[in-house]
């Protein structure tokens, strides 16, 4: 049997009901899948870099218990931002006394807030731009077209942001992923601020639509990706809820009723965090067994729900994981 780490330990002696408990069931489950052979999809949605997510999971890819990762633009950008301007951060923790005023103090500042973080607009956003657009404009004139997680991928691994890394670069889950050229897709990336900046250079005639490769090409990419690593299950471990969820997770349809390529199997393993409650018409709020009738899972796909915080909670299930 094997000897719990000290954290994991504490799981298993104390989290034993309600959502406590399904957070032990949900990790055995992930972990029954590695032990099978299964691979694991992890999808990032919410603020889950600038929560500083990377501290673990950055871990998590580094022994290969993530195989593709479906994340928001956001999450793929503020990664490296907390990587390059760490120190230029700002929080807030009485961010729910904030007045209107207090708020556009932050604006003119140069700081943009996310919950009780405020993001630096200089340090971060711009010290990225200048590199990347240069990346950008260099791929265009070669006439190469890439996804947005590869042109970020080129951006770490140019070494050009070198001189201004502030934190531990094992805490970096997007270098490690850069690292192990770990897929991604990142469905919706145009709404991210990298986005932003990209289309704006379009609209001023400096850069083509066409150079960076759009979320039809992720989900192409996706469908042969699956079609390619399905042999022995692969599971969906889904942290909030929304766009970086609902994308991947039709791929398993989208092969089976408009491919009709019948033998697609389903996912093999569904796990959602999320605080989002059971509503009507809510994506984020749908019980696993919805998607059921959308073919997306089996009758007897394991299927785990765990309604927290995905700060508390996700770390707690890497570091089960990772035998902390």
């Amino acid at each position: 049997m094997t000897t719990r780490g000290e954290i994991s330990g504490f799981i298993e002696k104390y989290f034993l009901h309600f959502n406590a408990a399904a957070l032990v069931d949900a990790a055995r489950g992930y972990q029954d899948q590695l032990d099978n052979g299964a691979k694991m999809l992890v999808s990032l949605a919410g603020a889950m870099s600038t929560a500083e997510l990377g501290k673990i999971f950055a871990e998590m890819i580094r022994q290969d218990k993530v195989h593709i990762i479906s994340c928001t633009g956001a999450n793929l950008e503020e990664d490296i931002m907390n990587l390059v301007a760490h120190s230029h951060y700002k929080r807030v923790p009485n961010y729910r006394d904030l007045t209107p005023q207090d708020e556009w103090n932050l604006l003119e500042k140069g700081l943009n807030r996310v919950t009780d973080t405020c993001i630096p607009e200089e340090e971060a956003f711009r010290r990225i731009q200048k590199h990347i657009v240069k990346i950008w404009k260099d791929a265009e004139v070669n006439g190469e077209r890439y996804l947005p997680h590869e042109y970020m991928y080129k951006l770490l691994l140019s070494g050009v942001l070198e001189e201004y890394y502030e934190i531990d670069l094992k805490d970096s889950w997007m270098y490690a992923a850069a690292e192990k050229n770990l897929p991604i897709v990142c469905p919706g990336w145009e709404d991210s601020t990298m986005g932003n900046i990209f289309a704006s250079y379009v609209l001023k005639g400096e850069l083509k639509a066409s150079t960076m490769k759009s979320g039809i090409e992720y989900m192409t990419f996706l469908a042969d990706w699956y079609t390619d690593n399905s042999d022995k299950g692969i599971g969906f471990f889904q942290i909030g809820g929304g766009i970086a969820g609902d994308f991947p997770i039709c791929v398993v349809p989208m092969l089976y009723q408009d491919m009709e390529r019948t033998d697609t199997p389903f996912w093999s393993y569904f796990c959602q965090i999320s605080d989002s409650t059971t509503s009507y018409g809510s994506y984020s709020g749908a019980v696993p067994n919805e998607k059921i009738t959308w073919g997306k899972l089996d009758i007897d796909t394991p299927k785990f729900i765990i309604e927290s915080d995905a700060t508390i909670v996700a770390p707690l299930i890497f570091a089960y994981l990772l035998n902390m």
